[in-house]
């Protein structure tokens, strides 16, 4: 039996993934084998020694420990994609507001609470309604930072409207650039995007390489007008460069998801209550992702969508037990282990080693049952940092 621990409300439809005739499933489980997450805060939390994975049922991973994690071999997941569409939608969203004269209109209609004669509305708001004139989407240009999966649907998006698109992502992956139109320019640089986008989306991680990505610098290329959009995380840009940007009309607006007082009370900040995600679609998406990924995990030892340990996917012999074991990314831990196994007289069946960074993830699929003898060698392998042993 399998013990989940889950923090904040996770949809019901991640929940039932997991079989009850194997699984234990609650927010008051005591020693879990996993924790099922949204938005809970891990720093500074005691960690089980019973704790094998963690799944964010979201993109970011802000509120976890990666680091610590690593080096007890815990391994941490998110759920990339899960909820771009969501967030794509609330981008296009941002684009409108920021263009046409919605936000001003609707107030404008709320003060005319006193008028009565419906007649004498239309006339009136027919005077009015040029005060409200905005400007199109096709045409113009749209900058995109991060093609990943939110990112390249963000630019089909734009494409679909009509727009052109440039996109500029130094860490652009196989995968993503596959997903990736030809019809989306790729740019060498940020100071080269930035002077030609008439909107500017950002959809990049929040890590130490983009930190405050969008300064005082990256905003001296900006063009003349641009409005700049936030869907990403806070920490990508710098608030007071921005605003400074704003004051100085480099920038025509700011959209964001990410609200500092600063930024209230401005017509040329629109500041969303941080809802990029927050749809029924979208959470419900994220928590069957999550729960698929801690199952297939727990029961097999495979890694899907890691955000600490590479991906590692073997398929089950049949008849066989599993060992998996993670080390510190060096040369010959894999060869040691195999050796243990050898001394030990037991068969090896298939096994799989892939590595990231500085961390490494073996799967060996064994003749017979691991004895605790071992099992022990194996853990006393310089190097090794956790092993787990899956029956048959």
């Amino acid at each position: 039996m399998y013990k989940v621990r889950t923090y904040n409300q996770i949809s019901v439809k991640g929940l039932e993934r997991f079989p009850r005739l194997h699984y234990e499933v609650g927010s008051d489980i005591g020693s879990p084998d996993a924790y099922l997450l949204r938005s809970q805060k891990l720093q500074g939390l005691e960690v089980p020694k019973t704790l094998l994975a963690v799944a964010r049922a979201g993109a970011g991973v802000n509120n976890v420990p990666v680091g610590e994690y690593s080096k007890l071999g815990i391994v941490a997941f998110n759920t990339p994609g899960a909820n771009a569409n969501a967030v794509k939608e609330l981008v296009m969203a941002g684009m409108l507001l920021a263009t046409r004269g919605i936000l001003s209109g609707l107030g404008y209609v709320q003060t005319l609470t006193h008028m009565t004669d419906a007649a004498e509305m239309a006339q009136l708001l027919e005077k009015e309604k040029s005060r409200f004139v905005g400007g199109e989407l096709k045409g113009k240009t749209l900058g995109v930072i991060g093609l990943g999966a939110i990112g390249s649907m963000v630019a089909d998006m734009a494409l679909a409207m009509g727009m052109k698109v440039v996109g500029f992502d130094p860490a652009l992956s196989i995968d993503a650039a596959w997903r990736l139109s030809n019809a989306v320019t790729r740019m060498e640089n940020l100071p080269s995007l930035m002077a030609r986008s008439d909107y500017i989306s950002l959809h990049v991680p929040a890590m130490d390489a983009t930190r405050h990505m969008i300064n005082e610098d990256a905003l001296a290329s900006v063009k003349k007008g641009a409005v700049l959009l936030n869907f990403a995380r806070e920490t990508i840009v710098d608030p007071d460069a921005v605003l400074r940007a704003l004051d100085q009309s480099k920038l025509g607006r700011y959209v964001c998801d990410f609200p500092e007082p600063a930024m209230l009370g401005r017509s040329d900040v629109i500041a969303m209550p941080h809802i990029g995600a927050s749809t029924e679609e979208s959470e419900e998406n994220c928590a069957v992702m999550a729960a698929n990924q801690l199952m297939e995990y727990l029961e097999s030892g495979n890694i899907v969508n890691s955000v600490n340990f590479p991906a590692v996917s073997m398929p089950r012999t049949p008849g066989t037990w599993r060992i998996t074991f993670s080390n510190d990314n060096v040369s010959g831990v894999l060869g040691h282990v195999l050796s243990v196994l050898a001394e030990h007289q037991v068969n090896v069946i298939d096994m799989m080693n892939k590595s990231r960074s500085e961390l490494a993830f073996n799967i060996v699929d064994v003749e017979h049952q691991p004895s605790a003898a071992v099992v022990a060698a194996i853990e006393a392998t310089q190097h090794v940092i956790r092993v787990r042993v899956i029956d048959r």
